[in-house]
């Protein structure tokens, strides 16, 4: 009877993953490693078939699932019909209760029916004996071995860390999987500065929009409609559409290829995945690719992929530095397939900083061999962290953008400019330039020549790429006196040109002569230290200075044709510049 409970109460299980050969669990990566391998047809067969009972019975709570949601995002709007309807008094609310009533009794009864189907079924009875069994032997001693070890052994008897092992085998719903790793752990806060509270780590704040108003507590009465206001629209409207990818709908749509994405990474590149719990209680969603077994020198990086707004780590940018043979750590925003919670600035920063504290102390990796690369909205993440964990190697930045008012601004009518202004920098203050100018090491940016997201205007007006904005701010705060008036106007030119010839035509223009730049930069670092901002530049000639500006900014920028939702191919994805 507990072991029929158990299939009840269990999770859905979707997939058992094929066996992987030792050979390939050993190297962890593919005897070319430049490019990931493909999956063959057999990788996206499951090898765990249902009894006919338990798939009915999931397909009719599933399909409940959805009508449950749809209910939930249109409810508002049902109860304002019934209102006007008068369908809401008790005479005719009682009867509805009943029918609601009978239909959760009849839902009851269809999951005890796929309990029933599981129970039958010796590979799910399999599953949920080893998924008790590493619930019973979570220690933090277990799970740093077991991120050491083939996933892969026979057996559970006599080896407390086998089930989790063979737990790794199993793809199911991740609300059971054992949590890997507690942002409480007490090796994960030996290095840190006091580290977080409950509450969540340190962001930074805006500043009031109307400074040196006295704030009295009748100003707090007026200001009040208007802050009722801006937090009914970001928590309702305004966070589902700064992060699509956090609707249930949509992820449900995507679940068959979020499986063959985690089947992709699982089998072929023996990735394992991992359960992190935040500080605000959330839990993240990893997928870690350990390459540092292996002959390539770029396999001793770790490079931490932060996805965009509609992204997720199976099917998202962590290809990329995959193909260019890299170990990589990729999470799931809060709210997005596995991880809980929802995506505010907060919970996203409480998030990143467990997914660094887990790649430094449970996966070993140094700050200073752990790269940061993001795409598109993971430009939050991923300047959170380098402003948060300064030692880091390095920041790549793919068609991300230095603030998030003029994009809100350009998708909203104009006569919602003040809510919306007010909405962002309150609940949903994206201030990636801000953060960026913190940073003190090597950072590339990755400009879509062709982007259709974060170009306020038209795509083919490349001035208006928000990229644009972060290099400029980037480069003004490090280099103030290189970026002035005339080295200012130079980057703006070259910004501007739209084809690489004409990049060439303006760089050539002003006769950069790179030794002289990089002799320049080199003797100021010498003389004065690394810490920015730097002051070269103050004595030096217009030309020169010019010379510099473009000089720096090709460093900080590189062009890629495309659109923005173009996977970045390996051989763009490169290290930032540094002296």
């Amino acid at each position: 009877m507990a072991k029929l409970l158990s299939c009840v109460l269990g999770p859905r299980l979707y997939k058992i993953y094929r066996e992987r050969d030792t050979d390939r669990a050993a190297s962890s990566v593919p005897e070319t490693p430049t490019a990931v391998p493909a999956a063959s047809s057999s990788s996206w067969d499951t090898y765990y078939q249902p009894r006919a009972l338990e798939k009915h019975a999931d397909s009719i709570l599933a399909l409940a699932s959805v009508f449950w949601s749809i209910s939930y995002y249109s409810s508002p709007f049902a109860f304002f019909y019934l209102y006007r309807k008068g369908y809401l008094s008790l005479s005719k609310v009682v009867p509805f209760s009943h029918y609601a009533g009978t239909l959760l009794l009849l839902l009851a009864g269809v999951a005890c029916l796929r309990g029933i189907g599981r129970w039958t079924n010796p590979q799910y009875r399999q599953f949920i004996t080893i998924l008790e069994a590493t619930h019973r032997n979570q220690s933090a001693e277990n799970k740093d071995r077991v991120m050491q070890c083939s996933p892969s052994l026979p057996g559970i008897s006599g080896d407390p860390l086998a089930s989790w092992r063979q737990l790794a085998n199993y793809n199911f719903d991740f609300r059971s999987w054992p949590v890997d790793f507690h942002w409480e752990e007490p090796s994960s806060r030996k290095e840190s500065r006091g580290g977080p509270s409950r509450r969540g780590v340190a962001l930074l704040r805006p500043e009031p929009l109307h400074r040196g108003t006295a704030d009295t507590f009748l100003n707090r009465v007026k200001k009040l409609p208007c802050q009722i206001t801006s937090y009914l629209v970001a928590h309702t409207l305004g966070r589902r559409m700064l992060y699509p990818g956090s609707v249930y709908l949509l992820q449900k749509a995507l679940m068959p290829v979020l499986l063959q994405g985690q089947a992709r990474l699982v089998e072929e590149c023996n990735g394992r995945r991992a359960k992190l719990l935040a500080c605000d209680g959330n839990e993240i969603d990893t997928m870690f690719v350990d390459r540092r077994g292996t002959a390539e020198p770029q396999g001793q990086k770790l490079v931490i992929c932060c996805e965009g707004n509609a992204g997720f780590y199976e099917v998202g940018c962590v290809s990329t530095p995959l193909e260019a043979g890299y170990s990589v750590l990729g999470w799931n925003h809060p709210g997005f397939a596995g991880s809980t919670g929802v995506p505010f600035p907060q919970n996203e920063a409480n998030a990143m900083d467990v997914v660094v504290q887990f790649a430094i102390h449970r996966l070993g990796f140094q700050p200073q061999d752990i790269v940061i690369y993001a795409w598109s909205i993971g430009g939050f993440t991923a300047t959170w962290a380098a402003m948060s964990y300064p030692d880091i190697s390095a920041v790549i930045l793919d068609a991300s953008f230095d603030d998030l008012v003029p994009l809100a601004l350009k998708v909203m009518p104009d006569s919602w400019r003040a809510l919306v202004t007010r909405t962002v920098r309150q609940h949903l203050n994206l201030n990636n330039s801000e953060q960026l100018c913190r940073f003190q090491g090597p950072v590339l940016l990755v400009r879509r020549t062709k982007d259709e997201i974060i170009t306020t205007t038209v795509p083919e007006d490349i001035m208006s790429n928000r990229g644009n904005d972060l290099l400029l701010k980037l480069l003004q705060f490090r280099y103030p006196r290189v970026m002035a008036e005339e080295g200012l106007r130079a980057v703006r030119q070259w910004l501007e040109a739209s084809s690489q010839l004409e990049e060439a035509s303006i760089y050539s223009r002003w006769e950069v002569e790179e030794d002289w730049c990089v002799s320049v930069l080199r003797s100021y670092q010498a003389e004065h230290g690394p810490d920015f901002p730097w002051s070269v530049g103050e004595d030096m000639s217009a030309d020169g200075r010019r010379q510099l500006a473009l000089f720096l900014a090709r460093k900080h920028l590189h062009n890629f044709e495309a659109t923005h939702c173009t996977p970045l191919p390996a051989q763009h994805f490169q290290m930032p510049w540094h002296l």
